[in-house]
């Protein structure tokens, strides 16, 4: 629906400059750096669940937290006080405490759903059809940019494969993502399928309650056990250094930890495999590591979870929790049947098995009429798409934390609109260039490089890339740390047009201004 239909019927109209949609880790960090390098353009935060957290307070599985050190997922601006791995709740503390440091609420509308989102070259401007879940409204907003900050999964299911016999199964079947208020586990046999961050996660959290929980994944992943303590913060803290300091320190050492773990990844992968290894040997006989802790694929193809102390390594060592590698031929009456011949009993089966691969939070976009396939767009350094106006996206970093990439984005994006402003911009586009007519379009991501399951099934969906930096999310922070704040904004892969000013509050007398 276009803004001049809304009007026409008598809708109000709400208008902001910037629409962020999402109030995840994401859409929290992209309000902060809009009312703190743009604080003279208008903003709405557009979230549809009833609060902020994304990941957050989508998953309530037993001890959900972080996989990802918290000096680096934390955001740059605000110090982590906490211990590096973090559970949810820490973390939703945290976002609370830059939503009220920063008077962030105020831009916050909770349970609305974008159901369209259209873009009008004539008019400049973004009009989203919502709905407020809580009454049932249809509601009318416009904006002059979109800021996409809604994730890169369907929250409202996981992703569980089609296997034969699952409704013979007598038990009961639970993804993590939608975890029940009532699942009673005390004394109960559980297989939960799957070997990620989520299942290393929740099997430590469960295995004291069950009878047993085994552990059944197809191929083995890489993991990294360890204390869960920074000794650096540790011992700036005894030297009694400044909270922001010691952030700061810890979050570059991490940085740098990773950078050579990423480094080594490529140039030494196989060293780097023994090194990985050598911290589950710690935990598990030399018979156990090899047949289901060494994979197939290369560290870093995959993400790689911290273990904090150990804690799914010593509960299998200490029979608290088993692992079965091995295919499933089909569930049956009272558990599951491998190809192997073995039967794996089964009151409750976990189908920790990955996420539903979402673009674009299953709006439906449209460009003057037009709707968007993102499949045959190319991407701008895993940001912006060719074709469509006044469009950001965060995607994050799969090898390090996510929020690194929002803070980068956060200053190009504040830099973005601040520019048009200066130049009078109303409209900006990125576009091949010349030298880009004969550029090779592949798949969004080389599986080389990265090949989780719920990206390889969902690459269809995704945008293309080019062979060269500009039109490629690499998913090297260090080398986007140095080229995303040094993009020339008046390169000849953006286009600006619209008229001189570009505060467009003051277009309608119909329209309502947040």
């Amino acid at each position: 629906m276009k803004e001049s239909e809304a009007m026409a019927r008598g809708d109000q109209v709400t208008h902001v400059d910037v629409i962020v949609v999402g109030a995840g880790i994401s859409g929290i960090g992209a309000a902060y750096h809009l009312s703190d390098q743009c604080p003279d353009r208008s903003f709405l935060v557009l979230e549809e669940q009833q609060s902020f957290g994304g990941t957050w307070i989508t998953h309530k599985y037993p001890g959900i937290r972080s996989d990802s050190d918290l000096y680096t997922f934390g955001y740059r601006f605000k110090p982590w006080v906490g211990n590096p791995i973090a559970t949810a709740e820490e973390i939703l503390h945290y976002m609370g405490e830059v939503i009220t440091e920063n008077g962030l609420a105020a831009h916050i509308r909770y349970r609305h759903r974008i159901l369209a989102a259209d873009w009008s070259s004539t008019d400049n401007l973004w009009t989203l059809d919502v709905e407020r879940l809580d009454t049932g409204e249809r509601l009318t907003f416009t904006a002059g940019f979109l800021w996409m900050c809604q994730g890169y999964y369907r929250h409202s299911k996981g992703y569980t494969p089609e296997w034969p016999g699952m409704a013979e199964f007598q038990g009961r079947i639970v993804h993590p993502q939608t975890w029940p208020d009532d699942l009673a586990l005390k004394g109960k046999r559980v297989v939960c399928i799957g070997s990620g961050a989520t299942a290393a996660t929740l099997i430590p959290n469960i295995a004291g309650d069950c009878a047993h929980v085994t552990l059944l994944q197809r191929s083995p992943t890489f993991f990294i056990p360890g204390r869960n303590i920074n000794e650096l913060v540790e011992t700036l803290k005894v030297l009694q250094i400044d909270e922001s300091w010691i952030h700061e320190i810890a979050r570059r050492a991490v940085l740098h930890q990773l950078s050579e773990l990423n480094r080594r990844s490529f140039e030494e992968p196989e060293t780097l495999r023994h090194e990985l290894l050598e911290g589950v040997r710690a935990f598990l006989p030399e018979d156990q590591v090899q047949r289901h802790f060494n994979p197939r694929y290369r560290p870093w193809q995959q993400r790689i979870a911290f273990i904090p102390d150990g804690d799914l390594l010593a509960a299998i060592r200490d029979g608290k929790a088993s692992v079965v590698t091995d295919e499933i031929d089909r569930f049956t009456h009272g558990g599951i049947r491998l190809k192997s011949g073995e039967e794996l009993p089964a009151d409750v089966i976990i189908t920790a098995t990955g996420f539903d691969l979402c673009m674009m939070g299953d709006i439906a976009f449209a460009v003057d009429g037009a709707p968007v396939d993102w499949s045959k767009t190319v991407n701008y350094r895993g940001m912006m798409f060719t074709g469509v106006p006044n469009l950001a996206w965060v995607m994050g970093y799969f090898r390090a934390s996510w929020t690194l990439r929002v803070d980068l984005l956060g200053d190009f994006v504040c830099r973005l609109l601040n520019h048009m402003h200066e130049i009078g911009a109303e409209r900006v586009e990125v576009r091949l260039r010349p030298e880009d007519a004969d550029m090779e379009l592949r798949d969004w991501i080389d599986p080389e490089n990265f090949n989780p399951g719920y990206l390889m099934r969902g690459m269809h969906l995704m945008p293309r890339r080019g062979d060269k930096p500009e039109w490629m999310h690499n998913q090297d922070y260090w080398r986007e740390a140095a080229e995303i704040p040094a993009i020339d904004l008046d390169g000849a892969e953006f286009a600006y047009g619209g008229g001189s000013d570009y505060g467009l509050s003051s277009r309608s007398r119909n329209r309502t201004v947040a």
